[in-house]
C-alpha cells in the first residue's frame, strides 16, 4: 500500500483519483460550517474527476494495479462524503427512509468484509454495473442535495446497488486471487486469470 502514495510514481489519472482523497479536509469544513450549496458543487467535483480519470487511463494506456486501488478508494471516500452530507443537510430523509437505505448497505459492507478477509485490501473490479450503479448514486445524491428527493430515483438507485454488491461478492469467490477490471460475471467466466488461477489450485 505504501507504493500507492509514492508521489513521484503518480500518473495524471491517479492525480485526479488523489484529488478525490484530497477534498475531503475541504468537504468536511463546508458541511461543518453547513454551507450545502459549496459543499455540493465540490461534491460535484469530486465526481467529475471520477469519470476523467478512467477515461484518461483507458485513453492514455496508463492503467495499473496502484491506479486501480487509488480509484476505489478515491470511490468510496466520496461516497461516504456525499452520505455525510445527506446526513448533515437531508436528515429528515435519511430518518424517513433509514430501513431501505440499510438494505442497501449492509450487503455493501459485507461485500468489503469478504473482500478483506480474501484479498487483504478493497476489490477493484470495476464493473460495468458497478460503474453504472456509482452513476445512479452520483445523480440521486447531487440531485437531493441541489433541488430535493426524487424517489422513483432513489429506489432505483437501491435496487442497481444490492445487484451490484451481489455481483461483487460472486465475482470474489469466483478469484482465489485479487484481481483488477472485471466486466462483469459474464466476462469472468471466460477470464484467462481466473482460469490459470484455477488450473493452479488443482495441480498445486
Amino acid at each position: 500500500m505504501g507504493r500507492i502514495f509514492t508521489f513521484k510514481n503518480f500518473n495524471i489519472a491517479d492525480w485526479f483519483s488523489f484529488y478525490r482523497i484530497m477534498a475531503v479536509p475541504l468537504l468536511v469544513a463546508l458541511v461543518w460550517f453547513g454551507e450545502r450549496q459549496l459543499f455540493t458543487w465540490f461534491l460535484l467535483l469530486s465526481y467529475c474527476t471520477d469519470a476523467i480519470d478512467g477515461f484518461l487511463a483507458r485513453k492514455l494506456k496508463i492503467a495499473s494495479a496502484r491506479g486501480s486501488q487509488l480509484d476505489s478508494m478515491g470511490d468510496q471516500i466520496t461516497l461516504l462524503m456525499g452520505l455525510i452530507g445527506l446526513w448533515f443537510f437531508e436528515k429528515e430523509f435519511i430518518l424517513a427512509n433509514y430501513k431501505l437505505i440499510l438494505l442497501a448497505f449492509l450487503p455493501y459492507i459485507l461485500q468489503m468484509i469478504i473482500a478483506f478477509r480474501k484479498y487483504g485490501k478493497a476489490t477493484a473490479f470495476h464493473t460495468y454495473l458497478a460503474k453504472f450503479s456509482a452513476i445512479v448514486q452520483s445523480v440521486f445524491i447531487l440531485w437531493l442535495l441541489f433541488f430535493g428527493p426524487v424517489y422513483w430515483l432513489f429506489y432505483f438507485m437501491v435496487i442497481i446497488g444490492v445487484l451490484e454488491t451481489i455481483e461483487e461478492i460472486t465475482l470474489i469467490f469466483m478469484y482465489d486471487e485479487w484481481v483488477k477490471d472485471v466486466k462483469g460475471v459474464y466476462w469472468a467466466l471466460k477470464d484467462k486469470r481466473r482460469l490459470k488461477s484455477g488450473v493452479q489450485n488443482r495441480t498445486g
